[in-house]
């Protein structure tokens, strides 16, 4: 069996699980940022202890995955996706579509068009990210001196205007990390709105053209 079908044979048997993780160390994380101060540190620390338990998970699987395709360092350029959501593991549920894809070719159902896929695609990225990037800034700037973001409903608040490029000032980040993490939110809202609008447009395309081909000569 070669380095490529032995990879792929690991994701497909990895996918789901790692996908749950996922989903363990953002619950985890949502818990530690919104319970501060009403959660013991007992629970402060089980939610810790998941997370990093789910990241070791992460940093397994990108090892094995790097061994087995044999890539050496040239595996960090071609699967940039992976490198980033080791480093930042609140991105790896941006793997759904990929666990999605796992399950119907498990049930041999058959898979969503190309253009449905990529709007699905990044409405549940806007979804995650938006509720990730939520709690990073707020985690970063509740407490901070001259914060505007007082609570997690306005760092909700900022993150949809942010995400949806408008921007209407009156809730801003203040700290320096808060500032990294706008940046990040203003990058992604500007690429999945880009890729919402480009993939309707295309659909619109096909319909039009197929609409004319269908119409009979001199109608």
């Amino acid at each position: 069996m070669d380095d490529d079908s032995r990879l792929a044979r690991w994701r497909r048997h990895t996918e789901i699980a790692l996908f749950v993780a996922s989903q363990i160390f953002l619950a985890s994380y949502a818990v530690r940022v919104l319970g501060h101060g009403h959660l013991s540190e007992a629970e402060l620390d089980l939610c810790l202890a998941l997370m990093f338990a789910a990241w070791a998970m992460f940093g397994f699987d990108y090892a094995v995955c790097w061994r087995l395709s044999g890539q050496r360092l040239a595996f960090v350029r071609t699967h940039l996706l992976d490198t980033v959501v080791l480093v930042l593991p609140l991105l790896r549920p941006l793997r759904v579509v990929k666990v999605y894809e796992a399950v119907q070719r498990r049930h041999g159902r058959p898979r969503l068009s190309l253009h449905a896929r990529v709007i699905v695609y990044a409405g549940l990225s806007t979804l995650l990210l938006g509720f990730t990037g939520a709690l990073a800034v707020y985690d970063q700037e509740r407490g901070a001196p001259g914060a505007t973001m007082r609570s997690f409903g306005d760092a909700v608040w900022w993150t949809c205007s942010t995400l949806a490029t408008v921007g209407y000032g009156d809730v801003t980040p203040v700290t320096s990390r808060g500032r990294v993490i706008a940046v990040g939110v203003m990058a992604v809202g500007l690429g999945l709105l880009g890729a919402v609008t480009g993939t309707f447009a295309s659909w619109l395309l096909q319909v039009f053209s197929h609409e004319d081909d269908e119409r009979p000569p001199g109608g």
